[in-house]
């Protein structure tokens, strides 16, 4: 059963914007390490950090109306599964908050100006 959904997008040069006028401290506030490191070492690093930020956004969405405690950006971490699908691991309350009966699955896509992303929560076992 589905408890949560969620989307969003953006366009690619609103980040690359956002880099240019608070650099590092962006950076470090929107994402974690392994996902600045990912993104950098790419040719077109500001659709990958586009895309992981309309990630967290679609997940804040998709889980907002079943959760009640504040929440971090640092507290979930867009990787890519073994096959490249995204993939997301959650730290602290957002892990213990999944972790019990849900699950969480996300699609990104992207064209040359704008990243979206969808985010579903859904009790295990139901999709």
């Amino acid at each position: 059963m589905v408890i949560g959904i969620g989307i969003d997008i953006i366009e690619i040069d609103r980040i690359k914007e956002s880099i240019d006028d608070y650099g590092d401290q962006f950076l470090h506030k929107v994402y974690t390490a392994n996902e600045i490191k990912y993104c950098l070492s790419k040719k077109n690093k500001y659709q990958h950090l586009a895309a992981r930020f309309a990630a967290k956004e679609a997940i804040y969405k998709a889980i907002s109306s079943n959760w009640n405690s504040e929440l971090s950006w640092q507290d979930m971490e867009i990787i890519n599964a073994p096959n490249g699908m995204p993939e997301v691991k959650f730290k602290g309350n957002l892990e213990k908050f999944l972790s019990k009966d849900k699950d969480l699955k996300i699609s990104m896509s992207h064209s040359r100006d704008y990243v979206a992303c969808v985010a579903i929560v859904y009790k295990n076992g139901s999709l």
